[in-house]
């Protein structure tokens, strides 16, 4: 009896390291675009600023507050955001947005940033005070990780010295590999869309990639570019949200064991998977703007095997009731008249009814992508047929039209073993 009653003293007192770990409770936020109320208040000129941007200050407010609140009540453990953090750089958004932070923080929530190419060293960044847009103070490269100290820098097991990147921890077998892919050292006149990973910035992180796999810790990436296409031609006609030589980029990390990468930028919510030359699949998980219609967040469960992502949408706000179809409206019309001005660009001699049939094509495809997991209504499977008819395609297939690129896009697991 003795050896016995011995033998559960030892796995009392040194319990098995092979101890299963709990669950970890993940959000993630993107492209917030806050714009602190200090440099912005009411009059002409936030008013012309509201009517461009579709964006009404009150109601981002009210939607930012509700989704970290909804954040909070879910038992979030770590909070993830994407870059874009600010509207255009300015030094009070980001100091008055860490004021949102630091009570989820003391309440014991831990977060983690990067910036977006808004955030750092933005020539124009604007305070809409009074009549007209007057300049507003932006921050460096340097104030950047002394601003956000709390949120990443200051714990980082290793800091990129030729970039904002780190790496954090998020469990004893999980690791948060966050890449600054943007290019603040060239803004002149403002800021410049496109991201990259700098080559230094690269060999950094394979190198943490090769030992970790030693280590058998699972690595996830962030990062605030996409890394991977989303949409047919996403690089040709939409070069400035997705990573200069993306192929490569991704085809070197998934090679190197990194399999998810948490992205935004392109202010739509979805998920997309590349394949490697060694069949090595890294997914993009990229997350849709908190400033604009569907004003999505995720929410995400992480086990030792797996990653398991469900997507939220904020329905309505203190005073806007229909919050969705008011901003998809709004969207829409902003959309509309961007793809408007973009074929007028490319100097192809449309005809009439065959610019208006791409433009209400194009203007519902965006739309539709905004939200994830796209599904063709009959008014798109209109537009798509109308437009084949006007191309002169009389053979068209509809059911060979591909709009959204495999997985699904707002709920997923993802098997990380």
């Amino acid at each position: 009896m003795k050896k016995y009653t011995f033998f559960l003293l030892l796995l009392f007192f040194f319990p098995s390291t092979n101890v299963v770990s709990q669950p970890v409770r993940i959000a993630i936020l993107s492209d917030i675009h806050y714009l602190s109320p200090e440099i912005a208040q009411p009059g002409a000129a936030l008013e012309k600023y509201e009517i461009a941007t579709g964006r009404n200050l009150s109601d981002l407010h009210a939607v930012l507050d509700k989704t970290l609140a909804e954040i909070e009540a879910a038992g979030t453990d770590i909070l993830l955001i994407t870059g874009d953090i600010t509207n255009h750089g300015e030094k009070q958004s980001h100091i008055d947005f860490t004021k949102k932070l630091y009570p989820l923080q003391q309440r014991g929530m831990r977060i983690q940033v990067i910036p977006g190419n808004h955030d750092i060293n933005i020539p124009n960044s604007r305070a809409y005070i009074g009549e007209i847009p007057a300049p507003a103070q932006s921050i460096s490269a340097k104030e950047f990780p002394e601003i956000y100290g709390p949120f990443g820098y200051n714990g980082a097991l290793k800091l990129d010295t030729a970039s904002l990147s780190y790496l954090a921890e998020i469990n004893e077998n999980t690791w948060l590999l966050c890449f600054d892919t943007n290019r603040y050292a060239e803004h002149k006149t403002t800021s410049v869309s496109g991201g990259r990973i700098l080559p230094s910035t690269m060999n950094w992180a394979l190198d943490i990639l090769r030992q970790t796999k030693a280590k058998n810790v699972t690595v996830l990436g962030m990062m605030h570019h996409g890394i991977v296409e989303h949409m047919p031609y996403q690089a040709t006609f939409f070069p400035g949200h997705i990573l200069e030589n993306w192929e490569s980029a991704a085809g070197i990390l998934a090679a190197t064991g990194l399999k998810i990468v948490f992205t935004g930028h392109f202010h739509s919510n979805d998920i997309t998977q590349f394949t490697g030359s060694a069949e090595n699949i890294l997914y993009d998980v990229e997350t849709g703007s908190l400033s604009q219609y569907p004003f999505p967040y995720r929410l995400i469960t992480l086990d030792s095997t797996s990653l398991s992502i469900d997507t939220r949408f904020i329905e309505s706000v203190p005073g806007t009731a229909g919050l969705q179809d008011k901003y998809r409206k709004t969207t829409e019309s902003i959309i509309r008249r961007g793809v408007r001005a973009r074929l007028q660009q490319t100097g192809i001699p449309f005809a009439d009814d065959a610019r208006e049939a791409l433009v209400e094509l194009l203007t519902g495809l965006n739309v539709l992508h905004l939200k994830g997991d796209e599904v063709l209504d009959e008014g798109m499977l209109r537009s798509i047929q109308q437009f084949a008819e006007v191309m002169g395609d009389e053979n068209f297939d509809i059911n060979s039209f591909q709009l959204d690129f495999p997985p699904a896009d707002n709920k997923l697991k993802i098997n990380l073993k």
